[in-house]
């Protein structure tokens, strides 16, 4: 019995096995210059070589740059950021530890754009601690989207998720819409017309200042002999001159001055705290040759006595 002839392997020439790409195809062979470099002292040739690997490098860094575009920065800016993270890791790249260069330059370069976000993308000086929670709610949150319905995860879920607290998460949930202030003359959205962030932002009110001063001087007020709030009332409410007070009450225009300085300093210390007894009212200035207190005989006009019976005593 004839068996059935097996086919014959091909033996013409195999196609060559796709190679499996690397995630950093980009990268050169730079591993002589590396070497070289170590070798040198400071030199011309040294930054030669430096300048050559770079070079080399400069499409890997605009690549991972990249990756970062549309979050708010323009590309070219990015670029040269990561270009600069390119230049850090080629300066401080030891080759002796046996690691390929593009282990360390991968995570410089992408650190060194993830710092310009940091620190020059926020419109406000945000804390680095917040900055963390947002970038973590941000992506619990992006990872839950995917797997729950329409309805955003919850604040309980996203704590869950990411291992935070829920106060942690509301304060990454504030951070996500702080990243870039808004201006005052912003139109609102559904305003019609020039209606701006501005008209909506009162301005100061100076009644507010005059409602504290009036309730912080009353209790003081209250204390003040009749005679001295008599005399602060004709001087700051109805506007009348030190002399004018004193002929309306019939005592010196000097026990005038007096008496209003005595009382200002008194309210004062007691608004300020400093007047330890103010607020039990003071006694009557004694009687003197200038205190004022008319006696019969006495000239009502002057406050002293005529000049015969004065002479006469």
């Amino acid at each position: 019995m004839n068996t059935p002839a097996q086919p014959q392997p091909h033996s013409g020439p195999q196609p060559p096995a796709r190679r499996r790409r690397h995630p950093h195809d980009d990268a050169p062979d730079t591993s002589r210059q590396f070497e070289r470099i170590a070798e040198l002292p400071p030199c011309p040739e040294r930054e030669q070589l430096r300048r050559d690997v770079i070079c080399a490098w400069i499409p890997m860094a605009d690549r991972l740059a990249r990756t970062f575009r549309d979050r708010g920065e323009a590309l070219e800016d990015l670029e040269q950021v990561a270009a600069l993270g390119l230049v850090k890791a080629v300066h401080r790249y030891d080759p002796s530890r046996g690691r390929p260069f593009e282990s360390y330059a991968v995570p410089t370069i992408v650190g060194e754009v993830k710092r310009h976000f940091r620190d020059h993308m926020w419109g406000l000086h945000v804390p680095r601690r917040t900055q963390e929670l947002r970038n973590r709610v941000r992506a619990a949150s992006r990872q839950l989207t995917y797997r729950l319905d329409d309805r955003g995860p919850s604040v309980e879920q996203i704590a869950q998720h990411s291992g935070l607290t829920e106060d942690e998460v509301r304060t990454g949930l504030e951070a996500l819409e702080s990243f870039s202030t808004l201006s005052l003359n912003a139109e609102l959205p559904g305003a019609d017309g020039d209606y701006s962030l501005m008209d909506t932002l009162g301005t100061h009110e100076p009644g507010f200042d005059r409602v504290v001063d009036r309730e912080s001087v009353k209790s003081p007020l209250r204390a003040l002999p009749e005679r001295e709030r008599q005399i602060l009332y004709l001087r700051f409410f109805h506007g009348m001159t030190q002399s004018r007070i004193a002929r309306q009450l019939g005592i010196s225009q000097m026990h005038v001055s007096r008496l209003l300085s005595r009382a200002c300093e008194r309210i004062r210390a007691e608004v300020e705290g400093e007047g330890e007894g103010a607020g039990q009212g003071t006694p009557e200035a004694p009687d003197g040759p200038d205190s004022g207190v008319v006696r019969p005989g006495e000239d009502a006009d002057r406050g002293t006595r005529p000049a015969a019976r004065r002479t006469a005593a």
